[in-house]
């Protein structure tokens, strides 16, 4: 997660502009879906990329995801953290390892499994 340094230099930036005013949830998350689009498009044709574009729209929707928490009063380290924990549910490493299937599917899977174990 950004630190500390980050964080304030973020919080300086914004204050000497005056821009707070223009940050509600619903802008910043608008500004995140934009800046997510442009970091899209830097692989839009194919898997050669242009590193300093991609890390300047990276940036920018780090930056924007930034504000949105600070703005809404949460921990990122704590909602990634928790976010992580569910997430771990829903794919099992026993299930999961090597696999890109959706959550979904491994859960179906998982039913059938205690379906048949009870059969058995």
């Amino acid at each position: 997660m950004p630190s500390p340094a980050t964080l304030a230099a973020l919080r300086a930036f914004v204050e000497e502009r005056d821009w707070d005013q223009f940050h509600s949830p619903e802008n910043l998350a608008k500004s995140i879906s934009i800046e997510s689009g442009e970091l899209l498009e830097c692989f839009q044709w194919g898997s050669d990329f242009d590193q300093t574009r991609v890390e300047e729209e990276l940036a920018d929707v780090v930056t924007y995801c930034i504000h949105l928490a600070n703005r809404i009063g949460v921990d990122l380290d704590e909602i990634v953290l928790r976010k992580l924990e569910s997430t771990r549910e829903k794919y099992p490493v026993d299930q999961a390892r090597g696999r890109k299937v959706k959550y979904t599917q491994l859960a179906a899977e998982r039913a059938g499994d205690a379906e048949r174990d009870a059969q058995g």
